[in-house]
């Protein structure tokens, strides 16, 4: 059964490229055509008009109305439907009806008309006017065709649903699907509204380099490239923070980078090797500061981009107007647990019980620091469902993270959850330079014990810390993951323009 269906599989394949070929040769030949009659894909029309432009302003006028104003208008775009005598075109701003009066227009025009194909960029002059059923439509003065598309587009009733081919020829996704469109239109206005957030704070926008002698920041595996002039191994940036600090060193005291990372590691859909974080510093702040300024910026950001104060995520209800929940790790683990104490918490010998308990598989020779970061993850991040801080992590997982005053075994950090996936990271700095010294040494040990994500030494920072950082606040928020939740995306490939794919 399986083999006969491969073979029908086949044969619509074999179909369905038979007859996109055949059209192709048809469109080529009215190129020709266009060409015999000088076209040469021009480049002079200039609109006057965007489509939804019009269908706004104009979206209470009356037929007579617009008969009697006479509004010119001049628009432009791609032809994504023909249905009788009206042409259906799309900008970036939307769609409007063009109305073609056979009886009225110059034969030029005409043949322009007939030489026209669904994908076609068109641009035309005319009068608004609105037809018998109360559409806006431009009634065509003069048309022409500004560029041939030589290939079919995607079925205008099933749309673009091949998930490969969406990602892989995003111009179609976006031609075809109007989710899509709206869906990265967010994203701009998303990443809008942070640059504005943060320079009205008086933080100062900065670039820190892509490739770096020394990755750092971040608990990662980097990507290795080489530098042939200089004969010197480079590494693509895993996080901007290091050099961030580096930059409150000397004096910019409120920093931040919208930035591109890139990390060699799975693929899933929350993680893509090259993904846009946040990451901002604020000196004389500390972690408590990041998420009360946390709770301001998502709240405001909900409200300017969907003038909502809650947003469905995957069925979801997810509340912004409402106090943001905060526990400490340990906390949460009791909590979302089952049948934990605090004293198990501290006790080696009983976390390593629980694991087995519960037939998860764990190296009994990490910190008891890491294992309860492992039981958290394990248990509790799933169940973060509404707006939550979770803080005070172990210091053996906070190699940058300032030291508990009460309690040293702990950092002054959070990470930030929303429908059970980490947003944001945070935490005050930590700023002794022989404390890092002995955290970079940790981890170098670890890298040498075979830990591909431990991180390098960095001589250069630690200088740097000796000159004298400020007490500081620094955070970094994924944007991709949260372009996913304000647009309800299931793969954070959908919020990419062009993922990596194999």
């Amino acid at each position: 059964m399986k083999e006969h269906s491969s073979h029908q599989d086949a044969h619509v394949d074999s179909d369905h490229l038979h007859e996109e070929n055949k059209l192709i040769t048809q469109r080529r030949a009215k190129l020709d055509q266009l060409k015999e009659g000088g076209f040469s894909f021009p480049n002079d029309f200039r609109r006057s008009d965007f489509c939804n432009d019009l269908q706004m302003q104009y979206e209470k006028s009356t037929k007579q109305e617009l008969e009697h104003t006479g509004r010119a208008a001049a628009v432009v775009g791609r032809v994504i439907r023909i249905r009788g005598p009206f042409i259906v075109i799309q900008d970036m701003s939307g769609d409007i009806q063009l109305y073609v009066d056979k009886k009225s227009l110059a034969e030029p025009v005409l043949e322009q008309i007939d030489l026209l194909d669904i994908g076609d960029i068109l641009a035309a002059d005319g009068v608004l006017s609105r037809s018998n059923k109360g559409d806006l439509y431009v009634a065509i003065k003069t048309c022409r065709i500004l560029t041939k598309a030589l290939r079919p587009l995607p079925d205008k009733h099933k749309g673009l649903v091949d998930t490969e081919v969406k990602y892989r020829q995003r111009y179609l996704d976006l031609i075809a699907n109007e989710e899509s469109r709206h869906r990265f239109e967010v994203r701009s206005r998303v990443v809008g509204f942070i640059r504005n957030f943060f320079t009205q704070r008086r933080f100062l926008e900065v670039e820190t380099p892509m490739m770096q002698s020394i990755p750092g920041g971040a608990n990662a595996r980097p990507f290795v490239t080489h530098h042939n002039a200089l004969d010197m191994t480079l590494f693509l940036r895993i996080a901007p923070e290091l050099f961030l600090k580096r930059l409150v060193v000397g004096g910019f005291e409120r920093v931040f980078e919208i930035n591109r990372n890139f990390r060699n590691e799975g693929l899933s859909t929350r993680h893509n090797p090259e993904f846009t974080m946040l990451e901002f510093y604020w000196a004389y702040a500390d972690y408590h500061d990041l998420m009360e300024l946390t709770e301001v910026l998502l709240r405001d950001l909900t409200q300017d981009v969907l003038q909502a104060q809650s947003f469905i995520y995957q069925e979801k209800e997810i509340f912004v107007n409402k106090p943001f929940t905060r526990l400490t790790m340990l906390e949460s683990i009791i909590q979302y647990g089952k049948n934990i104490s605090r004293d198990d918490l501290i006790n080696k010998d009983k976390l390593l019980a629980i694991f087995k308990r519960e037939y998860f598989a764990i190296n009994e020779n990490v910190s008891v620091g890491q294992l309860q970061t492992e039981l958290f993850e394990h248990w509790v991040e799933p169940q973060l469902i509404q707006p939550t801080f979770i803080t005070e992590y172990p210091v053996e997982v906070s190699p940058l993270a300032r030291r508990n005053t009460e309690n040293p075994l702990v950092t002054d950090r959070f990470e930030f959850f929303i429908a059970g996936r980490e947003i944001a990271n945070g935490f005050s700095e930590l700023n002794d330079a022989d404390d890092q010294r002995e955290r970079f040494q940790q981890q170098a040990d670890q890298k040498t014990a075979g830990d591909n994500e431990a991180m390098f030494f960095d001589e250069d920072y630690i200088t740097a810390l000796e000159q004298g950082l400020p007490p500081t606040a620094g955070q970094g928020i994924g944007i991709d993951r949260l372009i996913m939740l304000l647009t309800d995306a299931a793969s954070i490939r959908d919020v990419i323009l062009f993922p990596l794919l194999r």
